[in-house]
């Protein structure tokens, strides 16, 4: 078939055709092998024109093992030969323990391609594509490879999906039927099925990170105001005569500064029964009695405006004030590390945060807060209230555990499902999921011990350049794929715009399935945040069949294109069927 080689250059070689007597197969992409004494160099068929084929170099074979790169060159006197089974088998994989099943070879229909488990997945993945090229179907086949192989029995996997459309549970909720050890749990915001699972988020296990991003913090105004508000809600969560007395020395602090101000009575009177109204106390409220002596006045009495344009009873005011306050009284209270409280808590204790000292005559102060103030009391009286409206106190450990915990077996597969959810509380949980996972992982007293992935359905939703650097110091996403290895905590992404993912992030995969890609913008985003990969490979993404797709990376002896199967079942992805909506 292969002749004598005509010329030899940088990364090319062209190579004669032999057609006589013999019919020549399609020859594009295949592998051949230039020998030369004990080198075995292999090169791929890129272009063939009548009678030659120009063949560039990718690696070489050293007994089974195969080194990608070109530090050797073939010399002319080279035999080019087709590549056989046995090193084929060497790039395509094997079917072995430790190993699972990808698809078939585009290129090799007769052949299947196995990918080893740890190469593909002690790392981060991306799996990119058109809409319509396959990403859900393949998503769907990869995990359904992982659990229907028989050479590995994945009971400890812990494969969180947080799906934007719903679209995994038709393909995934059979887990069971693949093997009776497996299980899957579905995690909804808006339960159908029995078997359905309300999605919960413990909101007194969310940091104060975690709270500046609910109530969508930009400024580091707001993120003092919810810093207080967080220590207030610890300290009110005791419930006893010590916090009793803070509360009662928070409100009498603030009424007193309002007292001292240079607002008119009128003004002042205004102030102080808002601060009663938000921070209310049985000795502080409008009906509370205020001893005099002799004579008693309902708090609300003490505000009469005399002719001086003064309150009447300002010194006994003043006297049942200073009852109250101790400003020794806060150091004194230590700030418990956990506590129970919800967001009707939080309401109130940014209520109290707000009449503090430094907020209440600070008008940059005042203006962030009440933004904070209205988001927190739009959350707290909407629907998505119900997601965060746990009982009673759970560790993070305990809550990570009943995530992957169903009718009393684990399960691995948790399936997120936030189609019903807004994009912005959407983006919001993605993240705080992923930084609870990722402190979890972190907490392990064996670095990797329990690894995690987090298939990040419309990825570009989610991981992408927020305010978060600027507010927090970090995009948790960020953190993970920069972090993440280390500590068993790894992304697989599914988007079809990578160019509005993160670049931090694009740059930390290692191993990526791309399908069918055309828009010249996320390619040249490819080519250019991708050192390795060459143009041949991104040449190829604008041609490939749907469910088809260049898979490359180190979990990847050579870019390998795969035909893969057909999920069963399949996820819920199909186009709309018109024709059959349209009929009469």
């Amino acid at each position: 078939m292969f002749g004598k080689i005509r010329n030899i250059d940088g990364v090319t070689a062209s190579v004669e055709i032999i057609k006589e007597n013999m019919a020549v197969p399609n020859l594009m992409n295949m592998h051949v092998i230039f020998e030369s004494n004990e080198d075995r160099l292999l090169g791929e068929v890129k272009k063939v024109d009548n009678d030659v084929a120009y063949i560039d170099y990718m690696g070489q074979f050293e007994g089974t093992r195969f080194i990608a790169g070109t530090i050797k060159k073939p010399t002319l006197d080279s035999k080019v030969r087709v590549i056989n089974d046995e090193e084929l088998s060497v790039l395509l994989g094997d079917n072995k323990p430790g190993s699972m099943y990808m698809g078939v070879s585009a290129v090799y229909p007769d052949k299947r391609v196995y990918v080893d488990i740890n190469e593909l997945f002690s790392q981060h993945l991306s799996i990119l594509g058109n809409t319509g090229s396959g990403k859900s179907c393949t998503v769907a086949r990869i995990i359904q490879n992982i659990f229907l192989n028989k050479n590995f029995l994945s009971f400890n996997a812990n494969l969180f999906i947080f799906d934007a459309y719903g679209e995994y549970k038709s393909a995934l909720k059979v887990l069971n039927q693949f093997n009776p050890n497996y299980q899957y749990k579905f995690i909804t915001s808006n339960p159908q099925d029995d078997t359905d699972v309300l999605l919960k988020i413990p909101v007194f296990l969310l940091t104060i990170d975690d709270i500046c991003l609910l109530l969508q913090a930009d400024n580091h105004h707001q993120y003092t105001i919810i810093e207080r508000m967080l220590k207030l809600v610890k300290l009110f969560s005791k419930e006893d005569e010590e916090t009793q007395k803070l509360k009662n020395h928070l409100i009498a602090k603030a009424i007193m500064s309002v007292l001292f101000s240079n607002q008119n009575a009128a003004g002042k009177k205004n102030d102080i029964f808002t601060i009663i109204t938000d921070c209310s106390t049985p000795e502080f409220n409008v009906d509370t009695d205020i001893q005099g002596i002799g004579y008693t006045r309902k708090f609300s009495e003490c505000f009469g405006i005399d002719r001086n344009g003064e309150f009447g009873e300002s010194v006994l005011l003043n006297e049942y004030l200073l009852k109250f306050i101790d400003d020794e009284l806060e150091q004194r209270i230590e700030v418990p590390k956990t506590a129970y409280y919800t967001l009707n808590d939080l309401e109130k204790a940014l209520s109290f945060t707000l009449i503090g000292d430094g907020f209440l005559n600070n008008r940059i102060m005042q203006d962030n807060a009440v933004i904070m103030q209205v988001r927190l009391h739009a959350l707290n009286n909407s629907a998505n209230r119900r997601f965060f409206d746990i009982p009673s106190y759970i560790t993070l450990e305990n809550y990570i555990s009943s995530l992957i915990v169903f009718n009393n077996k684990r399960s691995q597969i948790v399936n997120i499902n936030l189609e019903d959810v807004d994009d912005n509380l959407a983006k919001t949980i993605v993240k705080i999921f992923s930084k609870m996972i990722f402190d979890f992982a972190k907490s392990r007293k064996e670095r990797a011990a329990i690894p995690f992935h987090l298939f990040i359905e419309e990825a570009h939703r989610y991981v992408v350049k927020d305010n978060d650097q600027f507010l927090l110091g970090y995009n948790i996403f960020e953190r993970i794929a920069k972090e993440g290895r280390k500590y068993g905590v790894m992304l697989d992404l599914v988007s079809q715009r990578p160019v509005e993912i993160s670049e931090t992030v694009v740059a930390q995969m290692s191993n990526f399935c791309i399908l069918k890609m055309t828009h010249p913008r996320d390619l040249d985003y490819i080519n250019k945040m991708l050192p390795n990969i060459s143009g041949d490979i991104i040449e190829k993404l604008t041609s490939l069949q749907s469910g088809t797709m260049v898979a490359f990376g180190s979990a990847f002896k050579i870019p390998v294109i795969i035909k893969m199967d057909m999920p069963n079942p399949a996820p819920y992805s199909s186009n709309c069927n018109v024709v059959e909506r349209w009929k009469a």
